[in-house]
């Protein structure tokens, strides 16, 4: 029986990035089956990795999803049976081709290895005559047989089941997974492509199609008109991908690109971490996801009530479901919060996102992420969104925190933690800013590729701040988010 690891299973058991085996699958080096990796294919690839421990395996596997921040198990779906058919079709035919080119090329080897005998016996004075032209028929013979097409020219089933998708004029590429569609596709890789309400009624995720098939998945009230139809556009939420895609569409490649949105939400699950904290998670409706960065804030309020702007505490992967931490306060949310006047389905209003203390996604380098009580907030949603993208080499978080609560999501950064080789943290008690700094820069010296993401109180991270600009650190390499105190 074939054994199937996720992308992000094979890549920690081959000691690679994700982003690798990628590579690996767009050069046809690698097949998969609905974005899974066969076992057997891995090892032949990296031979010295080993699969014995089972169990150990599938507890990575375990902790991976849960460090990520999901309400509900998401089942993962097969594609519909047409998508399927078509994708065998095409295997088929692919692995047809693969066959005859193969019999052709062993019945010319039969034939050589043949000519090559009989000119053994041949006599010396006429070798170089037979020779020659046993060179002239090699490559008549060659030249006959059926044309094999480079791994970047085959059909995409012939490489994955999962189709790629390349975006232009950004040139990022991610997975279709399933019956996903392109946009969700998108959102989970942590594109920040243009889209609205993401249920086909505004038109805000419109495309291009430039090459490739898609299929309908779902139906959509925004009409396209005939001539947009003709030039290929399409509704990204609403299609998937039958082959490798490339998309013409905008991007957000920086927090001022996006909107501001105004949405009606509604309260999912209210949380008590401590005396004074609690946790706050929303949803929005199924036709309106909020747009936004890692690191962002939004303004939340009951209606008719002065709203409160707080860090999102989630990964803008799932712009549906948001998690915000509250601490007790003056201000009106806090007190409807503490008072228990927010209960599970009680509407609230949302705007945002608001701030610029986003992820440097074009950045390929070291990042340290420094939390300063509930500067974890904006500080876990960076993170998130650094493993939904694969891109950094390397990633530390120091929380250093006062509060009575402690560190209440050490079971995430240790998930975290023993999933990801790439990924480490330290947790410490209430910690004076200078002091911080000194262990950072002795732990973390300066150097030309490395990022600072810093949030929490504004005194506390000013300090911080300066701190570690006086040890070295280029202005330029600092974001910081300094929370208001209300």
């Amino acid at each position: 029986m074939t054994t199937y690891l996720t992308l992000s299973r094979a890549a920690r058991l081959a000691g690679v990035s994700r982003g690798e085996l990628q590579r690996r699958i767009r050069r046809a080096e690698l097949t998969t089956f609905e974005g899974e990796v066969a076992a057997h294919e891995l090892l032949r690839l990296y031979p010295s990795l080993s699969l014995e421990h089972e169990g150990a395996l599938e507890q990575v596997r375990e902790i991976v999803d849960n460090a990520r921040p999901r309400l509900e198990p998401e089942p993962v779906a097969l594609p519909d049976a047409r998508v399927l058919l078509e994708q065998a079709r095409r295997l088929s035919a692919a692995l047809a081709h693969e066959i005859e080119a193969g019999e052709a090329a062993r019945g010319l080897i039969e034939q050589v290895a043949e000519r090559i005998a009989a000119l053994s016996a041949s006599d010396p004075a006429t070798l170089p005559t037979a020779l020659a032209a046993l060179g002239h028929w090699l490559a008549e013979a060659r030249a006959a047989l059926p044309v094999n097409e480079a791994p970047a020219e085959r059909s995409a089933p012939a490489r994955t089941l999962a189709a790629r998708v390349r975006l232009i004029p950004s040139g990022h590429s991610f997975l279709v997974e399933g019956e996903e569609s392109l946009l969700e596709a998108a959102v989970r890789a942590g594109i920040h492509l243009e889209h609205g309400c993401a249920s086909g009624n505004c038109g805000g995720c419109k495309a291009r199609l430039v090459s490739g098939e898609t299929r309908q998945i779902r139906p959509h009230d925004y009409s396209i008109g005939a001539r947009e139809r003709r030039l290929g556009y399409l509704l990204t939420c609403a299609h998937t991908a039958l082959t490798d895609l490339t998309l013409e569409i905008g991007e957000a490649r920086s927090s001022a690109e996006l909107p501001l949105q105004r949405i009606r939400v509604s309260v999912r699950r209210v949380e008590t971490i401590g005396a004074t904290l609690r946790a706050l998670q929303i949803q929005t409706p199924r036709n309106q996801l909020l747009r936004f960065m890692a690191g962002q804030r939004a303004r939340l309020a009951r209606p008719g009530e002065p709203p409160s702007e707080l860090p999102i505490a989630s990964c803008p992967c799932d712009g549906r479901n948001l998690r915000f931490l509250i601490r007790a306060g003056d201000d009106a949310l806090a007190r409807a919060l503490f008072d228990d006047r927010l209960e599970p389905g009680q509407r609230l209003d949302l705007e945002g996102p608001y701030g610029d203390f986003v992820l440097d996604e074009s950045a390929t380098d070291e990042a340290l992420f420094i939390a300063c009580g509930d500067g974890i907030a904006p500080v876990r949603s960076l993170i998130e969104q650094a493993v939904a993208i694969d891109a950094i080499p390397r990633y530390h978080l120091y929380w250093e925190t006062a509060a009575p609560e402690g560190h209440h999501l050490a079971h995430w950064a240790r998930a975290l933690g023993d999933a990801l080789d790439d990924f480490t943290y330290t947790l410490l008690d209430a910690t004076p800013a200078d002091r911080l700094a000194a262990r950072i820069l002795d732990e973390h010296p300066p150097h030309d590729h490395q990022r600072l993401y810093l949030a929490g109180p504004e005194v506390t991270v000013s300090t911080l701040e300066q701190a570690l600009r006086a040890g070295g650190v280029s202005a330029e390499r600092i974001r910081v988010e300094a929370l208001r105190a209300d």
